[in-house]
């Protein structure tokens, strides 16, 4: 594809006219991966600069370079932009030929609640003859083959790429903050999107909730013209959502207890929400424990019935839902206990974790986890008050450490559990033998919660010859015999 093409609504047109007649095989955003002909887009990153790595990339080949430096003397051309992050996006737009036109384009959006909702949405419209693709956070899915993804958002350059193999009527897309802050999603138009929740997560990357609010809502002003917002307005952000995009002449459909929702919660118990629309109540059960997994079933019930499907089909097709990968999955131990693995890594998670395993009957709640280096501090404290004051027992234990020294985040547990003054805590660093320690300690009846890894594997070696909580669990619910 020509590059005059490629960047012609990029550029200043006598600029355009005068770049050299230049065939691009291919674009990249990382020097590894130049080869001859390839157009390579230098992008600052937080660790990294890209545009050091330029000259790399023309000894490898690249017939063209774009940056947002002021660089001379390339024996390539040399396109500067304001902001490379978002002309990547218009430009792989282009060069794969926007991908998405004839696609309905599904955003979901939320702290907690994207990734079960979007496997839920998928299974009801594949349950109903609608093909989907799926991009997020545990795995990418195109035409009906899975994939091992990076980021809950992919690059706008690997997006594009994927659109382009996609041949599946819908795209269901896991919208992160920071995808939507780094120009991920430039160029893409959304037919729907969605809103979940808003609780303290990341504050570290976005300063404060507001503007965590604010870059969440950039979702909502990529529609179609025709485009809806599907929101749960028990949700203060969600509500304050709702003026603002009403306010701009928005489409919205409201989820909510307040009569003047689209979908009215009339009533709620530990399996179903009964519902009213239009005049007519009915039940939504979501064959997954927790409240929280009640409101991600409605917003895939009222996305799935923006698609013409009868209720009676998604109301029948959530029942045959099997669940998602490291969220709210079951086991059941030897002696009657049950442990359940879960993704939960906010203080508003962990509660709807702790609480579903009481409504649904724990006698005792013992409840593991840890806290993330690097991460959003700020929110440790009350992620262990709630476990504090809805767990009998928790065990405060090693997560990813990433730049942090086991040292330091050990004190910092310790710290941390003489500031909630409890006397339930203890600390096991090793993940594995905290695992192993809830095992031990739980009887018939009781409910073991391990929160924070869900699907993920580990970063660090534990004394057990395990790779994941799961693996972790299946190993010592297999020797038992050790347990006791």
């Amino acid at each position: 594809m020509d590059l005059q093409y490629l960047v012609q609504d990029q550029v200043d047109e006598d600029f355009c006219d005068s770049l050299p007649s230049t065939q691009i095989k291919k674009i990249t955003d990382t020097s590894l991966n130049v080869e001859k002909g390839f157009l390579f887009v230098a992008i600052k990153g937080e660790k990294t600069d890209g545009h050091s790595f330029i000259h790399d990339a023309i000894k490898k080949g690249a017939a063209a370079i774009i940056g947002e430096e002021d660089i001379t003397d390339l024996p390539v051309p040399y396109i500067k932009m304001e902001n490379s992050r978002k002309a990547l996006g218009a430009i792989s737009k282009k060069f794969y030929q926007d991908p998405s036109k004839d696609k309905t384009v599904i955003g979901i959006t939320g702290t907690n609640g994207k990734t079960t909702t979007s496997y839920l949405l998928r299974h009801l419209l594949e349950s109903n003859g609608i093909s989907c693709s799926l991009f997020g956070t545990i795995k990418n899915i195109i035409n009906g083959i899975e994939s091992d993804t990076c980021n809950t958002t992919p690059s706008i350059l690997k997006l594009n790429e994927l659109l382009h193999q996609s041949n599946d009527q819908v795209v269901i897309l896991e919208v992160s903050s920071h995808g939507l802050s780094q120009h991920r999603l430039e160029g893409i138009e959304f037919d729907y999107s969605l809103f979940t929740n808003l609780s303290h997560d990341h504050l570290n990357y976005h300063g404060t909730m507001e503007r965590y609010f604010k870059t969440k809502s950039k979702l909502f002003y990529k529609m179609k013209e025709a485009g809806l917002a599907i929101i749960n307005i028990d949700d203060s952000w969600g509500s304050k959502l709702v003026d603002e995009l009403r306010q701009n002449e928005i489409g919205v459909y409201t989820i909510g207890q307040s009569t003047n929702a689209d979908l009215h919660i009339e009533g709620i118990n530990s399996s179903t929400l009964k519902v009213c629309e239009n005049g007519t109540s009915f039940e939504i059960d979501s064959n997954m424990p927790g409240l929280h997994n009640l409101y991600n079933a409605s917003m895939a019930y009222a996305t799935a019935l923006q698609f013409n499907i009868k209720k009676e089909n998604i109301l029948s097709a959530l029942l045959t839902f099997e669940g998602v990968p490291g969220r709210f999955n079951i086991y059941k131990h030897q002696n009657d206990a049950t442990v359940v693995i879960d993704y939960a890594h906010t203080a508003n998670a962990i509660m709807h974790c702790l609480k579903a395993a009481k409504d649904y009957g724990a006698e005792k709640i013992i409840h593991v986890f840890g806290f993330r280096g690097g991460s959003d501090t700020d929110k440790r404290g009350d992620m262990l008050q709630i476990s504090s004051e809805n767990s009998d027992q928790f065990i405060l234990t090693l997560d990813d450490l990433n730049d942090v020294s086991q040292d330091e985040m050990i004190n910092t547990l310790e710290k941390l559990n003489e500031t909630v003054g409890s006397t339930q805590g203890i600390i096991i660093p090793d993940r594995t033998e905290a695992i192993k320690q809830a095992l031990k300690i739980t009887g018939a009846r009781d409910w073991v919660v391990i929160t924070g890894k869900g699907h993920e594997t580990y970063q660090q070696t534990y004394s057990l010859p395990t790779e994941s909580d799961l693996e972790t669990i299946e190993f010592l619910i297999s020797q038992s015999v050790d347990l006791k």
